[in-house]
């Protein structure tokens, strides 16, 4: 489990990353978010792995429980501020510009959307 949640929290650090960032708060958190669950289930694989579960005296099961309900609240809300992102790639960048650049480019755009999955 520990192994998947780092997988896909590094993809989406991946995938974000690669965009250019057209609302930095929005996207920010959602790096936040990911750059986090990714590092503490490293600790918490780490405790594990080196058998510090056993000389430190709490309920394993219930820090796992609570560990994955804050980190699927956490991304719950990132994925909302992702896809809000995404839908908002039809807006102009500059909204007094002759030009017509979106906001996201058709690559930005399909990259947001792997993200936001």
């Amino acid at each position: 489990v520990f192994l998947s949640l780092q997988l896909f929290g590094t993809i989406v650090w991946i995938l974000v990353a690669s965009t250019r960032i057209p609302l930095p708060l929005l996207q920010g958190w959602v790096m936040f978010v990911a750059v986090t669950a990714w590092f503490l289930s490293i600790v918490f694989l780490s405790v594990f792995l080196f058998g510090y579960a056993n000389r430190i005296a709490v309920n394993w099961n219930q820090a796992d429980f609570i560990f994955h309900g804050a980190t699927f609240v956490f991304y719950f809300g990132a994925f909302l501020l992702q896809a809000a992102t995404t839908s908002l790639h039809h807006l102009p960048r500059k909204f007094n510009s002759t030009t017509q650049e979106r906001i996201l480019s058709g690559r930005e755009y399909n990259i947001s959307i792997a993200a936001s999955v």
